[in-house]
């Protein structure tokens, strides 16, 4: 019998898989058995090697998800590269940190432009693919902000927010298409976009007090509930958001 786990034959799409979580869920899918296709504007040329040093195919695509321009003709090459699509992970994300009184327009549209609406977008054009072939996982990267207000990032705060609201109502409509959409929601991990906390003494300590863990999380910690939300171990999960944070909402 096949391991519930294993995605042999199965291939994802990862975006913002150049650094991060992005690079760590694509390595483990990949380590699982799928087929990684790497999408985004900094190309992802150390993961593409990572995913082949596991045996598995790998592609590269271009795309600047700030618009949703690219969206169809990201699904359509990985389908070209890969032959077919069948995980989605919308990893790929910004932020923006200022005092709400301060917050600009230009920062507000960037981040939901590139954390929401091209993860709608992006999710859409999959949803279509994935629908017409009755399978297909598609897994959202939320936040601790999905489910607390944080303080000077409105505008991410209000993306993630968005993401776990998006995920229930697409799992409402695609579950009896046979495509489960979740998310994963990190807790506060070690990446290039908490880099002002962990430099700030105050706040870095602060968290680690409230993380149970003890520890920052590494972006590897994303890769198991990564490939159990792509797996058949996962069919029957619906609109949930799962986090993996050390135990941070317990406390």
């Amino acid at each position: 019998m096949t391991h519930p786990f294993d995605l042999t034959g199965r291939v994802a799409l990862v975006t913002g898989a150049n650094t991060g979580i992005g690079q760590a869920i694509a390595l483990a899918l990949a380590r699982a058995g799928a087929d990684v296709a790497c999408a985004g504007r900094t190309p992802a040329e150390e993961t593409e090697a990572l995913v082949r040093a596991a045996g598995r195919r790998a592609a590269l695509i271009a795309a600047d998800l700030s618009t949703i321009e690219p969206v169809a003709r990201v699904v359509d090459e990985t389908v070209a590269a890969l032959g077919g699509l069948d995980i989605l992970v919308n990893n790929a994300g910004i932020i923006r940190r200022a005092d709400a009184v301060d917050f600009t327009e230009a920062d507000w549209d960037a981040v939901i432009d590139t954390n929401l609406k091209s993860v709608f977008f992006l999710s859409q054009a999959a949803g279509r693919h994935m629908i017409a072939q009755r399978r297909g996982r598609i897994i959202n990267i939320a936040s601790m902000l999905t489910f607390q207000g944080g303080i000077r990032v409105p505008s991410y705060t209000a993306s993630k927010s968005g993401v776990g609201g998006l995920t229930k109502l697409l799992a409402n409509e695609w579950a009896r298409h046979g495509v489960t959409v979740n998310a994963i929601a990190p807790g506060y991990i070690a990446t290039n976009n908490t880099a002002a906390l962990q430099a700030d003494a105050t706040r870095n300590a602060a968290i680690l007090d409230r993380i149970p863990a003890g520890r920052w999380g590494d972006p590897a910690d994303l890769g198991g509930a990564a490939v159990f939300l792509a797996s058949d171990a996962a069919a029957y999960v619906q609109g949930h958001v799962l986090a993996v944070d050390g135990g941070w909402l317990a406390r």
